[in-house]
């Protein structure tokens, strides 16, 4: 069995190129630009950065965005942001076709963000989030098209 992609400190990465929807590709293809990991961005930034994925139709990207902020986030805004990562994985899962893994993630990630629907940090459209999640749990096909089904992240 051929060794594993690693990175600098030893961890398992899968190097190959992937798609828009982050399905890998095979090794020497031309994929789409990944985001970089382990960027520790201002929240403004990573909603920016991630809001322009998920209008590209790139919301597997997003979510590696969104589970940066998530990672490097203060305590009592790390649920918020796993909430976020987890409504762009969501939509990467319906786009896929994959639908219950879709509406298991949105349906967490909706559980995640609801807790800050009265604080709206960084101006998050959490009440606006937790519907999009909702209605598109209750049918994933909807979210096929990764760009027309993309929610806004900030209202």
């Amino acid at each position: 069995m051929p060794d594993r992609d690693r990175d600098v400190e030893g961890r398992a990465r899968n190097a190959r190129p992937r798609d828009a929807l982050g399905r890998p590709l095979p090794h020497g293809t031309v994929g789409e630009e990944r985001a970089p990991e382990g960027v520790v961005r201002e929240p403004a930034v990573a909603l920016a950065e991630a809001q322009a994925l998920l209008d590209a139709g790139r919301p597997f990207h997003a979510h590696e965005v969104l589970e940066d902020a998530w990672k490097s986030a203060p305590a009592d805004e790390r649920q918020l942001w796993r909430g976020l990562a987890q409504l762009a994985v969501g939509l990467t899962h319906a786009a896929r076709g994959n639908d219950p893994g879709a509406t298991t993630l949105l349906e967490r990630g909706a559980g995640n963000v609801g807790p800050y629907a009265d604080r709206r940090p960084h101006g998050v459209d959490v009440p606006g989030l937790v519907i999009w999640a909702q209605r598109l749990a209750a049918s994933p096909a909807g979210g096929r098209d990764p760009v027309r089904s993309a929610p806004r992240l900030r209202g």
